[in-house]
């Protein structure tokens, strides 16, 4: 059984990173934060607003979070999600877990060329995303997200490839 874990940072590469893996491994694929982005839609916010929605509204991120266990449990699954490796490793669940960062201007620039609008807009937007999400997790589970210990590999997205990613996400789970 293979469970692996891919967090980190927006911007980072953590979808296209997982994609990757999932054509090369043949395992399946769970995005969480495509679930985040539909229920912001669904109450018609953009990111950050939700982001602050959600702060006030714990069982927004509780019922993902949940969910993430859930899928984690089963095993054998790619998941990526900010939380993935934190869940994994706070229920003792095995998995490879995979922290993804990358410089916040190369994110920015990633979010521009995806997501459209400027680099300086797009980079004070994940910074609040990112400090949103500091909070809102530091208050439900007592998580630092800037502490990276329960993860196994951590890799700088900055000036890799995502086929040079995958490969050392593969190599080290030989």
């Amino acid at each position: 059984m293979v469970t692996i874990t891919i967090s980190g940072t927006p911007g980072s590469g953590k979808s296209t990173i997982a994609s990757l893996l999932k054509e090369r491994l043949g395992l399946p694929y769970v995005y969480s934060g495509l679930i985040f982005r539909l229920l912001a839609e669904k109450h018609q916010m953009d990111l950050a607003e939700f982001g602050r929605y959600c702060e006030q509204h714990d069982d927004i991120d509780r019922e993902l979070d949940d969910k993430q266990l859930e899928i984690l449990r089963k095993g054998d699954v790619i998941l990526e999600g900010r939380l993935s490796g934190w869940i994994a490793f706070l229920n003792d669940i095995p998995a490879c877990k995979v922290l993804i960062d990358a410089d916040i201007v190369v994110r920015a620039q990633r979010v521009v060329t995806r997501e459209e609008g400027t680099v300086d807009q797009r980079k004070k937007e994940i910074i609040l995303r990112e400090e949103n999400e500091w909070k809102r997790y530091k208050r439900y589970y007592n998580i630092d997200l800037k502490d990276t210990s329960p993860y196994d590999l951590i890799i700088d997205s900055s000036e890799k490839t995502p086929e040079e990613i995958v490969e050392e996400i593969i190599t080290f789970l030989k």
